[in-house]
């Protein structure tokens, strides 16, 4: 199955991503970490894409398509896959669909992670990260906070709160989301592939959910 989540910051898209590729054996690409491993490769792509980085400039949109293309053209997504982060607009989205046309693997579904912004604004404030860059666990003050609210649980580095967490840099960052990714709900809706999940809730509820909707979708060949 090729699947691609939608969802503002803070809906659990990661989390959710992370479940269902363990459930369904799917490799789970998100642009970021695409990003690092064709940097750390060495390949032609990764290379043009470094160039960029390391001028502090965006990656353009054809460097990440190309580099799209060169992982989901493998043999580890020949079964399907599951995409994060990536389109952010609706350039994007169309480059993307194009690019799955010429290696022949269309979207099968579109899931939109859907919570209001004052819950999205509550969870994203609230979360504490290990900053210890072998474990990176992820906290909340409310929902799943750390043993003694301080220390992470597995390496005991103190948490912290990440910049882009902070209340006023949240509602900048909910505001790009709906200017600019929250139309790809209309796109994906008009080519009849989005479905919509409830994301607000217990986290193996919405899993529940999101198996629940997977299993009405009917698989490309």
């Amino acid at each position: 199955m090729r699947i691609l989540f939608l969802g503002p910051p803070g809906a659990g898209k990661g989390t959710q991503c992370k479940k269902l590729a363990q459930e369904k054996h799917l490799p789970h690409l998100s642009s970021g970490d695409l990003l690092r491993d064709a940097v750390a490769s060495g390949s032609p792509v990764g290379q043009a894409a470094k160039g960029y980085m390391e001028k502090g400039q965006l990656v353009p949109d054809h460097v990440l398509i190309d580099m799209f293309k060169e992982r989901l053209s493998g043999k580890a997504c020949s079964q399907g896959f599951i995409l994060d982060g990536f389109p952010r607009n609706l350039a994007q989205a169309e480059a993307l669909d194009s690019m799955l046309k010429e290696i022949k693997a269309p979207l099968d579904v579109v899931i939109n992670l859907q919570l209001p912004d004052h819950l999205l604004t509550e969870r994203i404030t609230g979360r504490r990260t290990c900053p210890n860059k072998s474990c990176n666990e992820v906290y909340h003050i409310t929902f799943h906070p750390a043993k003694d609210g301080k220390h992470c649980d597995k390496c005991g580095t103190e948490l912290v709160q990440r910049s882009d967490d902070k209340e006023e840099l949240v509602k900048e960052r909910l505001k790009v989301y709906n200017d600019n990714t929250a139309p790809l709900i209309r796109y994906y809706d008009d080519a009849l592939i989005l479905r919509t999940v409830d994301a607000n809730g217990n986290e193996n509820d919405i899993f529940a959910d999101l198996i629940k909707t997977l299993s009405s979708v009917s698989v490309k060949a």
